[in-house]
């Protein structure tokens, strides 16, 4: 058994290795969108204000109510509401320069947190101060500013990586059954599932190594923020990626037509790449988005690479996000494996 996977894992790899332009490919489009996304955004931008509140009393659409305090009548400003349960990761924020500044104006409370390092910080506070009502507790908050590219590099890469999964899987196994090759295979001592296993780990073992690559030679260059543990990154890429191949499993198990896988694989990579987080953040958005963005194997890896890569999360932190995936990738490997079949009839 061991010889046989052997076999079918080293002829796949050798065939995605001698494609040149394909592998090329995943090298290049992950590496020009980094250094791309960096240089569009190195620049100070227009000024934007952004507040956090924490406040007892919201209006029906969910906002600070202006009369709180004449501070928030300002205009140019944003002001957005913070759950109370959420003031530690607002406070973070305010700390990675996200938030320019949070104000708790819960009775009895009356503080306010600003970076004394955020120059946007600094011209709040002093229309705060200037600005009359009751009198806030100053709180200090320091921390570097997190960069949009430090924000997205885990999205970049993870969007190729959804490509290279179910497309480097999903749409060769359909092309292996409508060539007929499957159907030779099929005569072999070569199981269905051996043959399965062994696409997967194919694809796992080079997907890793590109993905390693790419981010370990962009990070010589732009230095990424990173709070956390590289192993953890790691056990994230690999899971995450383990999943997206599951899933293109369920796709190629019995689909015999190109156009048809193509466009079945379009069908999961566009939602997920909209709705994960790839691009922007999906905090604020439609509560029914939000909901449906869980169901994508994506959202649940870059929560956690991002969540170990700025707030330096541990295993016992991401460990949802973890048996999420895990339990997603039992389910699409019984349904490609109960539903595969080897011949395009």
């Amino acid at each position: 058994m061991i010889k046989r996977i052997w076999a079918t894992f080293f002829a796949r790899s050798l065939e995605f290795l001698r494609d040149r332009s394909t592998l090329g490919w995943n090298f290049i489009l992950p590496v020009a969108l980094v250094f791309g996304l960096a240089f569009v955004f190195s620049g100070s931008g227009q000024p934007l204000f952004k507040v956090g509140v924490i406040a007892d009393t919201l209006t029906a659409e969910a906002k600070p109510d202006k009369n709180l305090h004449p501070f928030l009548q300002m205009e140019h400003v944003e002001f957005y509401k913070v759950p109370v349960g959420e003031v530690e990761t607002a406070v973070r924020k305010v700390g990675r320069h996200q938030v320019d500044m949070l104000l708790d104006l819960r009775a009895g409370q009356m503080h306010y947190w600003v970076n004394s390092d955020s120059q946007k910080g600094y011209f709040l506070e002093k229309l705060l101060l200037g600005g009359g009502g009751s009198a806030l507790v100053r709180q200090s908050v320091q921390g570097e500013e997190i960069r949009y590219v430090d924000w997205v590099v885990p999205g970049i890469l993870g969007m190729n990586l959804m490509f290279s999964c179910l497309f480097g899987v999903g749409f060769v196994i359909v092309r292996y059954r409508k060539s007929g090759y499957l159907k030779r295979l099929n005569a072999t001592p070569l199981s269905a599932t051996e043959f399965l296993l062994a696409q997967v780990f194919s694809r796992l073992l080079l997907v890793i190594c590109v993905t390693s690559i790419v981010f370990v030679g962009t990070n010589l260059f732009m230095h990424f923020t990173m709070e956390g543990s590289y192993l953890n990154l790691l056990l994230v890429l690999f899971v995450g990626a383990f999943c997206l191949i599951a899933l293109s499993l369920v796709v190629a198990a019995r689909v015999s037509s190109e156009e048809l896988a193509g466009g079945l694989l379009n069908l999961l990579t566009w939602p997920m790449m909209v709705l994960s987080g790839v691009w922007f953040s999906m905090e604020g958005t439609n509560p029914v988005m939000q909901w449906l963005s869980q169901l994508s194997p994506l959202t649940h890896m870059l929560t956690a690479a991002r969540a170990i890569m700025l707030d330096g999360a541990g295993l016992a932190d991401i460990s949802g996000q973890l048996l999420i995936l895990v339990g997603m990738s039992a389910v699409f490997l019984l349904i490609g494996a109960a539903t595969f079949k080897w011949t395009a009839e």
